[in-house]
């Protein structure tokens, strides 16, 4: 049985990610999956630069926009709904292309991980959680490297609740998040993935970029979109998103806003060498570096190419 062709278009923030896969689907009639962890949230627009609709052009996009900023969500649940999504699109023989820049999402769907169902110990979460306020989530952090090292040296510090699920799963199961990820995959991935990563020959041009995208961000809404959020203490993990919890300190006075700002940039540009740093373990990643080419055009061509060489060798029936 053919396995599913799968694109997946992954990089920093603000490498332009979205405006190649839309382009890419509309010349090649796919659907485009999202994979970023905070783009899910409705309502949380501007700090996640969700695609408006004019940038998304008509292209139906999949995982993006649809869940309450209240509600609690988990790779595991990506995963379900994105599988789910992948075998929709290509039962009406369309490409599938996954776009994105939280590679764990990425990382769960293209290798398959299969994720044990552990009750949900409430209490354990509780007294978690509790723990985070009263000593921080560097704590926890820390509190999971000493059962999981190598799930800790994944996960970032504003990961919380990540973080507090792992440490869920090794006390209610005895077995750490990464010893269950190594065997779910034993199963094999299911699909046939071409990765295309993005980055810049010339990291200045890209950290231009991501003070660029700030600006803009300011000048649409931003601050007052984070004041909506910063004044709602249930909105735990929506808070956490980079362009909220740097605003935060200005909102309790604490900083000016043109402190604020240099710290939002600072921060951007921080989770972008993350980013990087976590695709760059991609070993059979085709890297494309946009400022070595003329424009959007020029790069979606090859960016073609390669999809449609890859899809020649694989003779689906896309």
């Amino acid at each position: 049985m053919k396995k599913i062709p799968l694109i997946v278009i992954a990089g920093p923030t603000a490498s332009g990610k979205t405006a190649l896969s839309v382009e890419l689907a509309a010349r090649l009639g796919a659907e485009i999956i999202s994979a970023d962890s905070m783009q899910i949230y409705k309502e949380m627009n501007i700090a996640t630069a969700k695609p408006t609709e004019e940038e998304m052009r008509g292209i139906r996009h999949h995982l993006i926009d649809f869940l309450p900023t209240d509600k609690p969500f988990s790779v595991a649940d990506y995963c379900e709904l994105a599988h789910k999504a992948v075998e929709d699109i290509a039962s009406r023989k369309k490409l599938p292309i996954v776009c994105g820049g939280t590679g764990l999402y990425i990382d769960s769907l293209t290798q398959n991980i299969q994720f044990e169902k552990t009750c949900s110990a409430t209490d354990i979460r509780a007294e978690l959680k509790q723990l985070a306020e009263e000593k921080g989530s560097a704590h926890l952090l820390e509190m999971l490297r000493e059962i999981d090292p190598e799930t800790a040296e994944r996960l970032h510090e504003n990961n919380l609740n990540r973080i507090i699920r792992a440490i869920e799963i090794y006390r209610t199961t005895g077995v750490t998040m990464s010893e269950q990820i190594k065997s779910s995959k034993l199963a094999g991935a299911p699909y046939d993935t071409l990765m295309l990563c993005l980055d810049y020959k010339d990291r200045g041009v890209l950290y231009e970029r991501i003070d660029r995208r700030v600006d803009m961000m300011l000048e649409s809404g931003l601050v007052d979109e984070a004041k909506r959020f910063a004044s709602d203490p249930t909105l735990a993990t929506s808070r956490q998103a980079i362009g909220y919890k740097e605003l935060a300190p200005y909102f309790s006075g604490d900083i000016s806003l043109d402190e604020a700002v240099g710290n939002l940039k600072r921060s951007t540009r921080r989770y972008a060498k993350r980013q990087l740093t976590w695709f760059r373990r991609y070993e059979n990643a085709v890297w494309l570096y946009p400022d070595e080419f003329s424009g959007l055009g020029a790069l979606a061509d090859k960016a073609e190419e390669i999809i449609k060489e890859f899809l020649e060798g694989g003779d689906y029936e896309i």
